[in-house]
């Protein structure tokens, strides 16, 4: 399933907080994105149609809740990119990023700490 991106700003407001009304999505993100609130409503269908969300009648309103968890979702994310961009494999990418912006000492560190934790494992 793919997700677009302004659909995954509606996602990302249930993950933080659900179940949400329509009109609480569009307060979280709507604004700040300067959508309408159909927009907003279209982006839900949207995901409904999709089976990411789910909604339930809540009196004369419907409460949406996430179906697709985000630990899943980035999870999918970030394997299509690789395969994608560089044949599934991570240390391209690594080497892209660190090609055209200078990593940090604490990336640099971060990304030492991985390959411990990654040896250390096997």
């Amino acid at each position: 399933m793919r997700i677009s991106a302004a659909e995954s700003q509606v996602m990302e407001a249930l993950w933080r907080r659900e179940p949400l009304a329509a009109e609480e999505i569009f307060a979280e993100v709507g604004r700040a994105q300067g959508w309408a609130e159909g927009t907003v409503k279209t982006l839900i269908n949207r995901l409904l149609k999709k089976k990411a969300v789910a909604a339930e009648r809540d009196g004369r309103r419907y409460l949406y809740r996430p179906l697709v968890q985000r630990q899943d979702y980035v999870a999918a994310e970030s394997q299509g990119l690789l395969d994608r961009l560089f044949d599934g494999r991570l240390a391209p990418l690594v080497s892209h990023f660190s090609e055209r912006q200078k990593l940090s000492d604490e990336d640099l560190a971060e990304l030492k700490r991985l390959i411990r934790e990654i040896d250390n494992g096997r």
